[in-house]
């Protein structure tokens, strides 16, 4: 797959061409636990490729990947797919795009199970030849360990990537570890540690940031103030001081003066 940018037609498909639907008639997700999983890790690698014009991440979209067949298609719960111009689609075709999903994560469950490590593996493996592809079982339904990334090897089989010692999972595409987080999925820059966030997280993070800022710099306009006023006091009290000992000195200078 080559990598460019597109810009895709604005107009409506020809009369008569084959119309390729947006939705499947399946439900977005198993549980309002996993509509939580896609929407927090779709909303956070949207913003960690905010910047970026050619990479695009979505979930739970219709992947067309056979032109003509409007049966072939599959909706993961997140991807992420490069050489792909950002910007709102119905469905993202294969041919249209001239890309795959480059990595893909399924949250999945006791009854999702089959197609998850089945057709849908065998798929991402040996159509779609992704670089990564992510299972993550929120609650541990039949998973062990409940979080497993696969990394395509030289051969184009998809192999098991070892976790570290806190079951983190790197992906070396997004060059982030993947973490368990309770129910939910983290993920940390494998460079710096840093936690991704989304755009409303990152707000709430730079508003804090701001306000700890502000906070110190009063508590270190009142500190600054005390010494400043501390300061004055000890002057005056060295001027008070001086001018007591002047006194004292031309006192005994004057009774000196009258002495016989």
């Amino acid at each position: 797959m080559t990598a460019r940018t597109l810009t895709r037609p604005a107009t409506p498909p020809a009369f008569g061409a084959l119309e390729y639907p947006s939705s499947d008639g399946e439900p977005m997700a198993e549980t309002d636990q996993h509509i939580h999983l896609l929407f927090e890790s779709t909303t956070r690698l949207k913003h960690r490729y905010a910047a970026d014009p050619n990479v695009y991440v979505s979930g739970n979209l219709l992947v067309y990947y056979q032109e003509g067949d409007t049966r072939l298609c599959l909706a993961p719960d997140c991807f992420v797919a490069f050489g792909v111009e950002k910007g709102d689609r119905e469905t993202f075709k294969t041919w249209v795009e001239q890309a795959y999903p480059a990595v893909v994560f399924e949250f999945t469950s006791k009854s999702t199970r089959d197609r998850d490590t089945g057709v849908k593996f065998a798929i991402y493996q040996d159509l779609w030849k992704v670089d990564e592809y992510f299972l993550f079982d929120p609650f541990e339904e039949y998973l062990k360990p409940s979080l497993i990334g696969y990394r395509r090897d030289p051969k184009g089989d998809l192999l098991p990537i070892p976790p570290d010692a806190d079951g983190g999972v790197l992906s070396t595409r997004l060059n982030l570890t993947v973490l368990r987080d309770g129910l939910s999925l983290a993920f940390r820059d494998a460079a710096t540690g840093e936690l991704v966030l989304n755009a409303y997280e990152d707000q709430a993070r730079l508003a804090t940031q701001r306000n700890a800022q502000a906070q110190q710099a009063a508590r270190d306009a009142e500190q600054a103030a005390r010494d400043a006023g501390q300061r004055a006091n000890d002057e005056a009290e060295a001027r008070r001081d001086a001018e007591a000992r002047l006194a004292e000195a031309l006192a005994e200078l004057a009774r000196l003066r009258m002495s016989p």
